[in-house]
Formats: structure tokens, sequence, C-alpha cells
């Protein structure tokens, strides 16, 4: 599997850290599946924006509403 390298504030990691072991998970996975999570809701997000940019449908799902305003 591929690597990258990212840089974090010392505030940040700190925070990963102690919920990693909280969890008893590897830092990395934590910030692989956030990674994950965030672009499939970019994606949700440019979906349901392309669907209102449609002059036939202008309607977004009220759960993916929901998602994007409270985080």
């Amino acid at each position: 599997m591929p690597y990258i390298t990212a840089r974090f504030s010392d505030e940040l990691i700190a925070d990963l850290d102690r919920t990693a072991n909280e969890l008893r998970r590897a830092r990395s996975d934590l910030i692989r599946e956030a990674v994950e999570r965030y672009l499939e809701s970019l994606k949700e997000l440019h979906l349901a924006i392309g669907r209102t940019e449609r002059a036939d449908e202008r309607v977004v799902e009220m759960e993916i509403l929901k998602r994007h305003l409270v985080g």
C-alpha cells in the first residue's frame, strides 16, 4: 500500500494519539478512515449540489443536508 507524508499541528497529533489509545487503534487507521469519510461526504455534497443546479430537480435529500449541516 502506498504511503503519504502529512504535517499536523502538535495539538491535532496529541488528540489523535489520545483517541487512538482510547480506541486501541493505530493512528494511521484513524487518519485513513477520516479521509475516506471526508471524501465520501464531499462526493455526496457535490451530488446534492448538482441536483439543485438542474431546473427539473431542486430537492436535496434531508438526511444528506442534515449530515453536512451538523458535520
